[in-house]
């Protein structure tokens, strides 16, 4: 697991959520393609942060685009533990 790799887009995510947060608060002409915008950032590096959690440094580096587009996917639900025994329990 790369920490670092991990850490920098949590923290990249964290800061677009802390943004969208206070836009939304304070900016009256804040609308919805503005909060799209916002949480397509944030689920970019939420993404990445999991789906690129196992390459290198220099793996990221060299990301190529068919890299880059397989970071950036939402995740299977079953690739989560939680999700996972949430779904079996509403079966």
């Amino acid at each position: 697991m790369n920490k670092k790799v991990i850490l920098f887009h949590l923290r990249e995510s964290l800061e677009e959520l802390k943004k969208t947060i206070r836009e939304i608060d304070t900016d009256q002409d804040y609308c919805e393609i503005d909060l799209e915008i916002g949480m397509g950032h944030l689920y970019h590096h939420l993404n990445t942060a999991w789906n690129g959690r196992n390459q290198t440094d220099d793996q990221h580096r060299k990301s190529t685009k068919s890299d880059f587009n397989r970071f950036r996917r939402f995740p299977k639900d079953s690739e989560f533990s939680y999700l996972a025994v949430t779904l079996d329990d509403e079966v």
